[in-house]
Formats: structure tokens, C-alpha cells, sequence
């Protein structure tokens, strides 16, 4: 028969299992589990098993002992671990992709009743439509200012209406009537609060982004950081271009109001000296532009021709 630990041993034992997590994983999502049964909670540990491990307890031993472990390896990265754990939270060690096992977590969720005091932590919105009670129940949509009329012996909810607003409370009507329409509204689970990478740690609506996405916020940085530079004349890499663009532009000005010249400033003056080879250089140009519509317009043309014979194809027929 196994002894069973006391409960300094418990403590020693998950010391040493948080500790060597630490030092295993360099990924942690901190999550929260308001609500969440110890049945859910085993559901999701085993969605994750390959490659996750999933860590609850209380947030005073979790702090001491990632504070005396940071103290222990010089590790003061672990540190930045200790905000994060406020509240019912607990920590999911993985290897694997943080956006994979974000998604898994967010898969185990389990519906709930409004039960009575809870915050709501969504609106809810009973729908219109027959609810299937008899009339003797209309007292409890009196009550909530539910707007009802009686169809075919049952009480029928003429307009949707919103029963609770998020962030309030749940009360013993707007609860009891809930579960007389067999209405669960709420679903809890683990949620993804922040997320702990070599050190660093960021929202997990990070791990949302995709490629565009991360491409288009650095060309956004790179076009702030040209603005900037160009604004206080000060020289950078992303705002070089525009300098030296700038530059030739300065130049060539010079060169068109004196006699000074340079071979990049010849071509420009020769054109503005005869405006009419402007329209010599743009003629190409503008026919190679008009082949591609012509031809689209001529191909335009020709294929009703060949769909329109006088006979309506029943020479096909003879």
C-alpha cells in the first residue's frame, strides 16, 4: 500500500517537478482557469500529452519556487514569469508550435448554465421562436420585460432580447428562465492569457499573425522610420533612397536653370528644348499600351461571328 505524502513532502515534490520543467522548456503559455472541472482539465491534458505538460497550483509556491530557481541557475529570465501569475492561472509547458497548442487548448470547451451570481463573461441574447412552455409561465417573462404571446397552447417569444449584458451578474430570474429554455449560454475553458518564449513575453494574439501580416507592420515600420529621418535630415538605410533621389532632383534643377550640365541632366534639357520630342518618345509607348485592348476588342468581335450562321447551326443537321 503507497504511504501517503505530507504535506511538506507534496511541496518538496512539486518544487522539484516546477524546477525541472523550467529548465526542460524554454515555451510556456500561462492560461487561465476560471471554472474549468477537474474532468475538463483531464480531457485537455490529453489532447496535449505528445507534447505539452500542463502545470496548476497555487500562485504563492508557483512565485517561490521560480524565484529561488531563477536564484539557483542565474537564470533571471524566469523572473518576467512572476507577474503573469495573478489570478486562478496555471502553465503549459510545450515543445511544440504555440499556435497549435493555443488552438488546442481553445478546442476544450464546455457549455455552462447562467448560474445565479456568476459575471457573465459574454452578452446573452434569448431568441425569438416557441419556447414550448404552457402559459402558466409567462409570470417569469413578465418579469424580464420579455415581450410574449401565446401560439397553439405555448408561449412564443415575439422579438429577440437581451437578457444579460456582459460583465454583469446573473440573477435568479434571468437564471431560472435560462434553464427552463434549456439555454446554456456561457462555455469555459483554459484561456490563453500570455505567452513566455526564451525570456520573452508577449499577448497571445501574437501568435495570430501571419506572414503578410508580419511583412506588412515591418514595411509600415520601415516607411516611419524613412518619414522620420526625412523630416530631421538625418541619414538611415530605410530613408537613403530618398535622399539620394532627392539629391539627383536638387541637381538636375540647378542644371536646368544654369548652363552647368551633367550627361544625366543632357537628355532633359534636349527634351526641353523641343517639347515635340515628348510626344516622339511617348508614341511607342502609348502603342504598345493600345495593342493588348485592341486585340481584347477585336476578339470581342469575331466570337459572335463565329457562334452567328444564318441557320442557327442546323446545317450541322443535314
Amino acid at each position: 500500500m503507497a504511504t501517503r505524502l505530507s504535506k511538506a513532502e507534496k511541496k518538496i515534490a512539486y518544487d522539484a517537478r516546477l524546477c525541472k520543467l523550467l529548465e526542460e522548456y524554454s515555451q510556456i503559455l500561462i492560461v487561465a482557469a476560471d471554472n474549468v472541472g477537474s474532468n475538463q482539465l483531464q480531457h485537455i491534458r490529453a489532447g496535449l500529452r505528445d507534447h505539452s505538460i500542463v502545470l496548476m497550483g497555487k500562485n504563492t509556491m508557483m512565485k517561490r519556487s521560480i524565484r529561488l530557481h531563477a536564484e539557483r541557475t542565474g537564470n533571471r529570465d524566469l523572473l518576467n514569469l512572476i507577474p503573469l501569475l495573478q489570478g486562478n492561472v496555471g502553465m503549459i509547458f510545450t515543445k511544440g508550435d504555440l499556435k497549435e497548442v493555443s488552438d488546442e487548448v481553445s478546442k476544450h470547451k464546455v457549455a455552462a448554465p447562467a448560474r445565479v451570481g456568476l459575471v457573465a463573461p459574454i452578452d446573452v441574447v434569448v431568441p425569438p421562436g416557441n419556447t414550448g412552455l404552457d402559459p402558466s409561465q409567462t409570470s417569469f417573462f413578465q418579469v424580464l420585460n420579455i415581450p410574449t404571446k401565446i401560439n397553439k397552447g405555448t408561449v412564443e417569444i415575439i422579438t429577440p432580447v437581451e437578457l444579460i449584458k456582459k460583465g454583469d451578474r446573473v440573477g435568479s430570474s434571468e437564471s431560472a428562465l435560462l434553464s427552463k429554455l434549456a439555454i446554456k449560454p456561457f462555455s469555459y475553458g483554459l484561456i490563453v492569457m500570455s505567452v513566455y518564449e526564451n525570456g520573452s513575453v508577449y499577448s497571445p494574439e501574437v501568435l495570430d499573425l501571419t506572414e503578410d501580416d508580419i511583412a506588412t507592420k515591418f514595411l509600415e515600420a520601415v516607411s516611419r522610420v524613412a518619414s522620420l529621418a526625412l523630416s530631421i535630415r538625418y541619414p538611415t538605410i530605410a530613408a537613403a533612397p530618398h535622399f539620394f533621389i532627392n539629391g539627383y532632383k536638387n541637381v538636375l534643377s540647378f542644371a536646368v536653370a544654369t548652363e552647368y550640365s551633367f550627361s544625366q541632366a543632357d537628355k532633359v534639357k534636349e527634351y526641353l528644348k523641343d517639347p515635340s520630342k515628348f510626344a516622339a518618345a511617348a508614341a511607342p509607348a502609348a502603342a504598345a499600351r493600345a495593342a493588348p485592348v485592341a486585340a481584347a476588342k477585336e476578339e470581342k468581335k469575331e466570337e459572335p461571328a463565329e457562334e452567328s450562321d444564318d441557320d442557327m447551326g442546323l446545317s450541322l443537321f443535314d
